[in-house]
């Protein structure tokens, strides 16, 4: 019988991804901090085992008709947990973008600003009190009714419809009208109507172009096709929707992101005339408090709204006070820049997982679990420190804290280290080392152990010249006030600062439009792909090549397969029981559907017969299982292929299988899969590499093997730019530009700019200090 007290949580036999039968114990109520490169399986411990039995035991507590209601994650591949308490998980993952989600709904925090208004706030004389829904935008009672609750009005002009009015409406000279057989239908609605579908649209009448384009009418009218000698083609009744009417219409309805952005593109949107963008009724704005809106009191930064909250009476003490407590870990975890309006789409992963670690700070929770996924991720080491401050709370409130990690810094702040490796994948899924972290030094095999502990200074590295300049600006968007930026040309440029001191607004205003740009790749970590469809070897194009190569085998000829035969995308070689998926939805009669492997195919994604095809003894599905680095043993001797490969390789993504689906993979495998595909394409002169944290989700390791890859670019000639926290890669840069000093309106304007050395040395930046650690003796 197991011990209700133990102190500890032991896990036995975890074989969850790359897990091989791990035994582990972990004591409770410590900062557990899980470490171990990329891959190599510290996430399938602490997210794929651990929370995973926590939340599974938490749903068959749940009556069966809630669960249907519940998302739920599959029972984890591992023997037993014991000791385990029930657990709350704080990921990376974005929450579905929409523009009503703001910093204030994430937090909570508008909920209790609206309960001032609603409660303490100076109404005009007369004035009826309103609920606290009232000072909702997302509510019927709150909401702005001509732009309701967006702020924003979206209006279409007859330039914008039509960019080209030399054409005639039959050669397209209604751009926002979609294509296809749709178009053709509504040009064929307007000529049975009567109008001339062959004259150029400047030469129609001015009365006739308004109609056409803005008329809310919808006449039906019999259209006659003009026939095909090849089929014949009845008549039919055709609805008519004006040009306006069918680009809001798609803006507004479409679950197509393509429409959705191709509308857009027809759409000037200005701030709604009736309430100033404010989103809120003329009602809910005429109450004010320490003499502000409610709207302008949510669009002050954090720490700015903290100082106006003053209560004048016993009600709104009590209020303020609630508030300005909540506020406090906000501003604690360095995001007081952040105003309470901001729309959620617009934040930085690592900065939605702060704010709901900052709400966590005020639920009062004890004795649970928080397993959390590198918090520290987009941190200037500034605001490290405060984040480990917040985690010690957090354990000091009776609570286990385990933090998936990379930062050395965190690591050397926790209580107890669980070190998995030795390497990637395969070569991986083994813990190491679980102990307190200063013994972690005995342990040869370790990765982490190199960097946490060898405090040997870096090599003094040769700054290269630079052979030019790339001027940007005056710059003016966001917290940016008429900044010029130089980007010297042909070196490693490293932009630094604070969160949310405009880093990535200034270097989004690279573009190839620029004098001294030939040519702009920008590798960000957006997805490879929204579905499992998209994979790997789809993207970089290397499955291209590996179905020529089945295709060319001569049981592939003798049978008449082609190169679509070995896609798992099309009908034919694909199991059509799956479609090709490798699983398929299994109804549940009164629990939510699931997914398992396909019972036809068992996962592999074809059929029988495109399976029996093989090449040096593995067929299609066993390939695109092959990990990339057993991959390029495969095919050493196919060049196509070994060079996709190489690079795949050469950015430390080894350990992914091939046919891995674009949704496992982490925002920092996705970028790092993009720049590998840039690697691989032929050099064409000079080209610009901008790169947003590029090291974000990467241990040590994984960024010196990454670093060599950036500045191999810069010694072939290209000019790499990187928005980077990581003191070590921007102590090896030739330039650093430095923003600050603060976030928010205490940033926007450049600190210090220079090398390294002569960045580290000025007074007034929040880097400096931190980059003098990182420099070798001689240099700092």
């Amino acid at each position: 019988m197991h011990d209700p007290h133990d102190p500890c949580v032991r896990v036995r036999g975890a074989r969850e991804h790359n897990l091989k039968g791990v035994d582990v114990d972990i004591p409770r109520d410590v900062l557990t901090v899980f470490t171990g490169v990329s891959g190599s399986g510290k996430s399938s411990l602490a997210f794929g085992t651990i929370y995973a039995e926590a939340q599974r035991r938490y749903f068959e507590s749940v009556a069966p008709y809630a669960r249907r209601l519940i998302h739920q994650v599959g029972a984890p591949k591992v023997g037993e947990i014991t000791g385990l308490p029930p657990a709350v998980s704080l990921q990376q993952r974005r929450s579905a973008p929409t523009s009503r989600s703001s910093v204030g709904t994430v937090t909570n925090l508008s909920n209790s600003l609206r309960m001032l208004f609603s409660r303490a706030g100076d109404y005009p004389p007369g004035a009826e009190r309103l609920d606290s829904d009232a000072f909702s935008p997302n509510t019927a009672a709150g909401a702005c009714p001509e732009c309701h609750g967006l702020g924003q009005v979206h209006r279409t002009t007859e330039e914008l419809l039509v960019p080209d009015p030399s054409l005639s409406i039959r050669e397209g000279a209604i751009a926002a009208w979609p294509g296809a057989w749709q178009g053709k239908n509504l040009r064929d609605i307007l000529d049975a109507l009567g109008h001339d579908v062959d004259r150029p649209w400047r030469e129609l009448p001015a009365d006739q172009r308004e109609w056409i384009l803005f008329t809310d009418e919808q006449p039906v009218v019999t259209v006659h096709p003009v026939r095909d000698a090849d089929r014949i083609q009845r008549p039919y009744q055709g609805t008519y929707m004006s040009a306006r009417r069918y680009v809001m219409k798609t803006f507004s309805d479409s679950k197509s992101p393509t429409l959705r952005a191709k509308a857009e593109r027809f759409l000037t949107s200005a701030p709604c005339p009736a309430c100033g963008g404010s989103r809120l009724r003329p009602e809910a704005l005429a109450v004010t408090f320490a003499g502000r809106t409610i709207a302008e009191l949510a669009a002050l930064p954090l720490t700015d709204l903290a100082g106006c909250l003053v209560a004048r009476d016993e009600t709104a003490r009590v209020l303020t006070e609630d508030l300005t407590s909540r506020i406090a870990p906000v501003l604690e975890l360095g995001l007081g820049y952040l105003s309470l309006d901001r729309s959620t789409p617009t934040l930085s992963a690592g900065e939605l997982q702060r704010l709901r670690l900052a709400t966590q700070l005020r639920s009062g929770l004890f004795g649970v679990v928080y397993v959390l996924d590198e918090p520290s991720a987009g941190l200037h080491p500034a605001d490290t420190e405060a984040l480990l401050t917040v985690l010690e709370r957090l354990k000091s409130s009776g609570n286990s804290v385990f933090v998936v990690e990379h930062h050395l810094d965190v690591m050397r702040g926790a209580d107890w280290l669980v070190d998995v490796g030795p390497r990637a994948g395969e070569h991986g899924g083994e813990v190491l080392y679980s102990g307190p972290v200063a013994d972690l030094a005995r342990v040869p095999q370790s990765a982490t152990a190199r960097f946490l502990f060898d405090r040997s200074p870096a090599p003094v590295r040769q700054v290269r010249t630079a052979r030019g300049q790339l001027e940007v600006g005056p710059v003016t968007r966001h917290n940016l006030r008429g900044v010029t930026a130089e980007f010297p040309l042909g070196v490693f440029t490293a932009v630094t600062g604070v969160s949310g001191s405009g880093k990535s607004t200034l270097i989004g205003e690279i573009t190839e439009d620029l004098t001294g740009v030939e040519r702009l790749v920008s590798v960000d970590q957006k997805p490879i792909g929204r579905t499992p469809r998209s994979n790997l070897a789809t993207y970089t194009g290397l499955f291209d090549v590996v179905r020529k190569v089945f295709a060319a085998t001569e049981e592939a000829q003798d049978r008449g397969y082609g190169v679509g035969r070995f896609s798992f995308n099309v009908a034919g070689g694909r199991c059509e029981t799956c479609q090709g998926e490798g699983f398929v939805s299994v109804e549940l009669l009164f629990l939510p559907s699931t997914y398992a492997p396909c019972p036809d195919c068992g996962g592999d994604r074809y059929n029988p017969e495109t399976l029996q095809v093989t090449y040096r003894g593995r067929n299609i599905a066993q390939v695109l299982d092959l990990t990339v680095e057993s991959a390029a043993e495969f095919f050493a001797d196919t060049p196509a292929v070994a060079r996709s490969l190489t690079t795949l390789l050469d950015v430390g993504l080894g350990y992914l299988r091939l046919g891995q689906p674009a949704t496992e993979l982490s925002g920092g495998e996705a970028q790092r899969i993009k720049l590998a595909g840039e690697l691989q394409r032929g050099r064409r002169g000079h080209t610009l590499y901008l790169l947003d944290e590029p090291t974000t989700g990467l241990h040590p390791a994984d960024v010196e093997v990454l670093m060599r890859q950036l500045h191999g670019l810069v010694d072939a000639g290209h000019t790499v730019i990187v928005v980077e926290h990581d003191m070590s890669v921007v102590a090896g840069a030739d330039w650093v530009i430095d923003l600050g000093p603060g976030g928010g309106d205490a940033g926007g304007r450049i600190v210090a700019a220079g090398t390294p050395t002569q960045v580290a040395s000025v007074a007034g930046s929040a880097t400096a200090p931190y980059l003098r650690r990182a420099l070798p003796p001689r240099q700092a």
